[in-house]
């Protein structure tokens, strides 16, 4: 996505409200309040969300009282994705649209403000204390959008989503608040295996690169040093100098493995293993990981848990 030159504090402030849907649910009522939308619906309640971390967190919570659908699927890059008129017609049938926000759906953001005037949109990162949001320099006055990576500032995206189900379709409130409450308690177990797994790695071996700077929120929950070849957005091009450099950091520190990812062309992770190779150092492949964009549905890593768990155990063993 294009980076915008630094901003103020204030103009950084209302830009990333309006692009990060902050306030953008147009006639929501507080969580148990009374009114129309506490009464019991006719059919499903239709959400349409971007990538399908979302879709996954609204299945679990919402289960048989929404109809899902993600408008990006495995591999699909949302740095650059462009909304398609089948897209467009899924947006407008919906009930409740869910994204991202943090400008991770770049090119797709004005549209999310459009629709807010018709219907609720919500950025599941509004809930997320702004402390708790990182903010690469590459991105001048913009936080990472990769929050899906700390499995504890998830749980709190959940509840974002909780909340909006719930302001839409009162009359399973319960049956919502029941069902977040058990998928927040296996994201807690989940977080917790994650920071054991990463321990059984000693601390200078905890050094994990990718190709595009994506796991900025992993490195500082579970403890690695992150370093993406092609910095935060996939927009950027690695350098022929940076592949040099990285290469000559990997065979000084002797990083044993380098991933790939899904979404993002291999083109830079191939480059910097034969840089390496021809200075000496075998680097390997660690792997593929899921960054923006989970597997398959109905295959292990296609559910949000198990992209997780894919991600670190590749991780792991590879460095191991």
């Amino acid at each position: 996505m294009p980076i915008p030159k630094r901003c103020s504090r204030r103009a950084k402030a209302l830009r990333v409200a309006a692009c990060a849907g902050i306030v953008l649910l147009p006639g929501c009522k507080e969580r148990g309040s009374s009114g129309s939308d506490s009464a019991p619906r006719s059919g499903r309640l239709k959400v349409t969300c971007t990538i399908g971390m979302l879709a996954d967190a609204v299945e679990n919570i919402g289960k048989e009282h929404v109809e899902v659908t993600a408008l990006m699927g495995p591999g699909v890059d949302p740095h650059l994705y462009k909304a398609s008129a089948g897209d467009n017609a899924r947006l407008a049938g919906a009930d409740l649209v869910i994204y991202n926000g943090l400008l991770l759906e770049g090119k797709m953001t004005d549209l999310f403000v459009t629709l807010a005037h018709h219907k609720p949109v919500a950025a599941a990162t509004r809930g997320i204390d702004p402390s708790m949001l990182l903010e690469p320099p590459a991105f001048a006055g913009h936080y990472d959008p990769h929050v899906w990576f700390d499995v504890s500032l998830w749980m709190q995206v959940v509840e974002v989503i909780r909340d909006a189900l719930t302001e839409h379709d009162g009359g399973h409130a319960d049956d919502y608040e029941i069902s977040a409450r058990a998928y927040l308690a296996e994201l807690q177990r989940l977080h917790e295996w994650c920071g054991a797994r990463a321990a059984e790695l000693p601390a200078e071996r905890r050094v994990l690169i990718t190709s595009h700077d994506a796991y900025n929120y992993f490195g500082r929950a579970y403890g690695f040093e992150v370093i993406g070849v092609q910095g935060v957005s996939t927009e950027e091009q690695a350098t022929a100098k940076a592949i040099v450099d990285l290469s000559n950091m990997i065979r000084e520190r002797r990083v044993k493995a380098i991933f790939t990812e899904s979404s993002v062309s291999p083109k830079a992770i191939h480059s910097v293993i034969e840089n390496c190779k021809g200075a000496g150092w075998n680097v390997r492949e660690g792997g593929q990981l899921f960054s923006d964009a989970m597997d398959e549905r109905g295959k292990p890593a296609g559910n949000y848990i198990g992209m997780v768990r894919h991600n670190v155990n590749t991780i792991v063993n590879a460095l191991r």
